[in-house]
């Protein structure tokens, strides 16, 4: 460690520490915001819509944990709120290309209040659980990284299908859980082991290869 510098928690830390041109707060957090949004949007480019699904297969959800871990839970649940208020904005910065005020899958209804809206408005508080998880420790092993991943995920998860059920029941006066449940959980679970495995790997490694030092 070196004199003068506090512990590097997170490997953001270890990265870009907090000395020279990025002593000051402000600067070194607003380039890290600014560097999170960035890689957002380019995961959220990675987007598959499916026929039978109002939710489309996107890279958003593994730039949330990857950034929660690396940023801490301050800076990672600041930075995607950033995102989510660029989208706002009306920046084309969600899944195919769309804003907050794009169309959603429901007619009449933008994306920040249609069905997907639930997964997004879950990301600070992922990026906040897996941040505080990564301030513990447990990115710099693959046994703990894992499990702090899935935590991560089964918020956007449970907490998109929770607005996705109540949205359904306020327009339709119904909602087929079990239908739903097969339609934006099920198909994406795969995928979700995938984005888990390799942010669980990669995130240890980085510890390894930057030197695992918790002082």
């Amino acid at each position: 460690m070196t004199p003068g510098l506090a512990p590097a928690r997170t490997l953001a830390d270890r990265l870009i520490p907090a000395r020279g041109p990025f002593a000051t707060p402000y600067v070194r957090d607003g380039l890290l915001i600014m560097a999170g949004t960035l890689f957002m949007t380019m995961l959220a480019r990675i987007s598959v819509p499916l026929p039978f699904s109002p939710v489309p297969i996107t890279g958003q959800t593994l730039g949330v944990i990857l950034l929660g871990a690396l940023y801490g839970p301050r800076l990672g649940a600041l930075t995607l709120l950033a995102y989510l208020a660029e989208g706002l904005l009306g920046l084309p910065v969600f899944a195919l290309g769309g804003s907050a005020w794009s169309p959603s899958r429901i007619p009449g209804l933008p994306v920040i209040l249609g069905p997907t809206a639930g997964y997004l408005l879950a990301f600070p508080l992922a990026a906040a659980v897996v941040g505080r998880l990564a301030h513990r420790g447990w990115d710099r092993r693959v046994a703990t990284a894992l499990p702090a991943m899935l935590v991560g995920e089964l918020i956007i998860l449970a907490l998109g299908f929770a607005w996705l059920v109540a949205a359904t029941t306020l327009l339709s006066g119904h909602a087929d859980v079990g239908a739903l449940l097969g339609a934006a959980v099920l198909p994406f679970l795969p995928g979700s082991v995938v984005k888990l495995t390799l942010a669980a790997l990669a995130l240890p490694g980085g510890w390894r290869l930057l030197g695992n030092e918790s002082a």
